[in-house]
């Protein structure tokens, strides 16, 4: 319920305050003083889009606010769901910025435009003429049914079970199209595969085979340059062995005149040790060395396919090569996976297809079952509202599940004895039309559990005692649910529990939008203006006291 509204900065509106009662509310007041304005403003609240454009001070911000008592709506579970704080009685506020940036809060936490738009769809319903024209639509009427047979349950588990098969829908074709392109991949991608499977290449041997190939060409160089590295070191005559024994020999008879001696005696016989190695592995080196021209052949040859393959497949180590094989397996293999799994998803498929067709069913029954009530509770409304001869026939056709179900709804309407029942855009005028709307809302109050409804003029065309009877309809509505009224007649707003006043005020500058609750006294004043015009003669005043008199006794 709508505790309390506040608008600021919007449009006509410099600065505005609601109050409504938890009842019947009604709004009256001259065309283009603003009424619609206030409408636009609790749209921007309830996630509307924001235009700058509409800021009554291009300089400063537009807020607009409204607390909500929700104590007793069982809204805690969504709060969780939202990561928001629940409140009993919380607010919403939206802000506009001069530049255009808008921005939304709840409880003061920021958030998106679609967790506000969420949450105002739990907390007021505004019927305006754009829902009197959707009432035209099949989808807006099935809509109208499933709220009717409070088919709640019934539709979101068919909605599970709808997107999960379509869901399995989308992989099954995926896989469809996966295997119909890997088919025609297959040859080509077997053979590279072949290929690379017949080279057995290795990751690291490239490095290895280049090193002994650049050895093997240059045999003959390296093995004298270590022959020769030999003879100096330790098979010529005056070797570097022979010079470093006879240096460490020298040094053995001074070490007794001082540690450093001993010291670098130490450190001479280490290097003539490391020498000894040395030549050690240089006398194996050099007899190992030998030239082979046929493993030098061979290792050219493997080295030319490693190239080879690199340059085709534009990489540049092995170790990407066996990368790609490694792709070309999963590619080559996954045609056979596709397979398995085409047919396990076919079988999911197929099951959820029954799935969806037995929930469909019992959504279906369930809105056929409500048929003949909603139509015969209709009757009764229209009658009351002056319409005895008005029918009103749901026409019912099955399809191919949908993301609504398998049913088709068209609801037809006539209004005059012996007339066809048509659809509603041929068959109704303005002022049936809303009658028949109201009759519809009515109906839905009881099974929704929207604590707020605006009503915007829905007592277009309609006058006199229906004008009367659609007021105390609105009043036992309003014991069940907070309504808000936009009017134009006297015989509506004097049903109302509060009645407000929207008026314009002018200033030196501009015009602004302003708006006001009525005493007794002012409501029977403007229910009598609303009568007879500017100036109401006694006679209209007289009917202002009679019509308020009836809505108090009723």
């Amino acid at each position: 319920m709508l505790v309390d509204l506040k608008i600021k900065n919007y449009a006509l509106i410099e600065k505005l305050e609601l109050q409504p009662s938890p009842l019947l509310n009604i709004i009256t007041g001259e065309t283009g003083a603003g009424k619609s304005i206030m409408l636009g403003a609790i749209g921007l609240l309830l996630g509307n889009r924001a235009d700058s454009k509409l800021l009554f001070n291009q300089d400063e911000k537009c807020v607009i606010e409204g607390s909500f008592n929700i104590s007793e709506y069982k809204l805690e579970p969504f709060f969780e769901e939202e990561d928001l704080d629940f409140e009993p009685v919380s607010i919403l506020r939206r802000e506009i910025s001069p530049s255009g940036k808008s921005r939304a809060f709840v409880n003061d936490t920021p958030v998106t435009l679609e967790t506000i738009r969420k949450i105002g769809e739990q907390l007021m319903d505004i019927h305006s003429q754009h829902d009197t024209l959707l009432l035209g639509d099949p989808a807006y009427q099935l809509n109208i049914l499933d709220l009717y047979a409070q088919n709640e349950d019934l539709r979101n588990d068919y909605g599970s079970a709808y997107r999960n098969y379509r869901k399995l829908e989308r992989e099954f074709k995926d896989l469809e199209a996966q295997l119909a392109q890997s088919e025609k991949e297959l040859d080509y991608n077997t053979y590279l595969l072949n290929e690379l499977a017949e080279a057995n290449l290795v990751a690291d041997e490239q490095e290895s085979h280049e090193v002994e190939l650049k050895q093997l060409e240059h045999a003959e160089e390296i093995k004298l340059k270590l022959t020769q590295a030999l003879q100096y070191l330790s098979e010529s005559e005056f070797n570097a062995s022979i010079a470093l024994k006879d240096a460490s020999h020298l040094l053995g008879q001074v070490t007794e005149y001082g540690e450093n001696f001993q010291t670098l005696k130490e450190r001479l016989d280490s290097c003539l040790i490391e020498l000894v190695d040395i030549s050690g592995e240089l006398e194996d080196a050099e007899r190992k060395t030998e030239a082979d021209p046929q493993r030098a052949e061979q290792l050219q040859e493997r080295l030319d396919l490693i190239y080879t393959l690199q340059r085709k497949h534009q990489v540049k180590t092995i170790e990407e090569i066996l990368t790609i094989q490694a792709d070309l397996e999963t590619k080559v293999g996954s045609v056979h996976n596709l397979d398995a799994a085409i047919s396990k998803t076919r079988k999911a498929l197929e099951e959820a297809l029954a799935e969806v067709e037995a929930r469909a069913q019992a959504l279906s029954q369930s809105r056929t079952g409500v048929f003949d009530t909603f139509q015969n509770e209709l009757h009764t409304l229209l009658f009351e509202l002056g319409m005895p001869n008005a029918r009103v026939v749901v026409e019912h056709k099955t399809s191919a599940p949908s993301p609504t179900g398998i049913d088709v709804v068209n609801i037809l309407f006539s209004a005059n004895k012996g007339a066809a029942p048509q659809t509603l855009s041929k068959a109704a005028s303005g002022g049936e039309f809303s009658r028949l709307m109201l009759c519809v809302k009515y109906l839905l109050a009881d099974k929704t559990a929207l604590p707020t409804i605006i009503f915007d003029e829905i007592d277009t065309g309609i006058s006199g005692e229906i004008a009367v009877k659609v007021g105390r309809m609105m009043q036992q509505m309003s014991h069940k649910h907070q309504l808000i009224c936009i009017s134009h007649l006297p015989q509506m707003a004097a049903q109302g529990d509060t009645h407000y006043f929207v008026y314009k005020e002018d200033r030196a500058d501009r015009t602004i939008s302003r708006i006001r609750q009525l005493t007794h006294e002012e409501r029977v004043k403007e229910i009598a203006q609303m009568i007879s015009g500017a100036n109401p003669s006694e006679n209209a005043f007289q009917s202002a006291k009679e019509l308020l008199a009836i809505s108090a006794a009723s």
